[in-house]
């Protein structure tokens, strides 16, 4: 095994971990820190697919930023540790039902994709753009600006429900 391999391993394990962390944790504020560690990991790996750029502001915004508003809205909220336990419920299962239905969809999916002979990763001038600030920007402020800016006003419509919703407390 390459080095790379051994430390894409390294990563994915790390992200599965730190990502359940984020689902099985009892207090928000511990999940809201797996949550930044999932955050890490998937950098690790997008500097694997060097893509530093977008290995850059995987830190800087959503491990910085998000995470920061995150941890505002959670200490605003006030939210306890309700030191609540796990019970079977039709809602519980219903979910996994779904869950695991939703998985089976995704590999399906993925059986279907037809095999491609030459990938981009053939062609060296798309190699050199990949990952670099205007190629971000490109294909961010043309093909998703509408997805992003809905996504973060969907942001501030969030941290003021927060505040609205903690306001009495204030």
């Amino acid at each position: 095994m390459s080095p790379e391999q051994v430390l894409f391993w390294v990563f994915a394990v790390s992200t599965v971990i730190a990502a359940s962390g984020v689902v099985i944790a009892k207090n928000p504020i511990a999940a809201a820190m797996s949550l930044v560690a999932t955050f890490f990991f998937l950098a690790g790996i997008y500097v694997l697919l060097w893509a530093h750029t977008i290995a850059a502001l995987q830190v800087l915004v959503y491990a910085g930023a998000i995470m920061v508003l995150f941890l505002f809205v959670i200490m605003l909220l006030s939210l306890q540790d309700t030191g609540r336990t796990m019970q079977f419920s039709v809602a519980r299962l219903l979910g996994a039902i779904g869950t695991a239905g939703l998985l089976a969809a995704l590999i399906a999916s993925f059986r279907q994709l037809p095999v491609i002979e030459k990938t981009w990763t053939q062609d060296p001038v798309q190699i050199a753009s990949f990952g670099t600030i205007q190629k971000v920007g490109e294909v961010l402020y043309t093909q998703w600006l509408f997805p992003f800016e809905a996504v973060s006003l969907l942001l501030l419509v969030a941290i003021l429900g927060a505040v609205v919703v903690a306001k009495p407390r204030i």
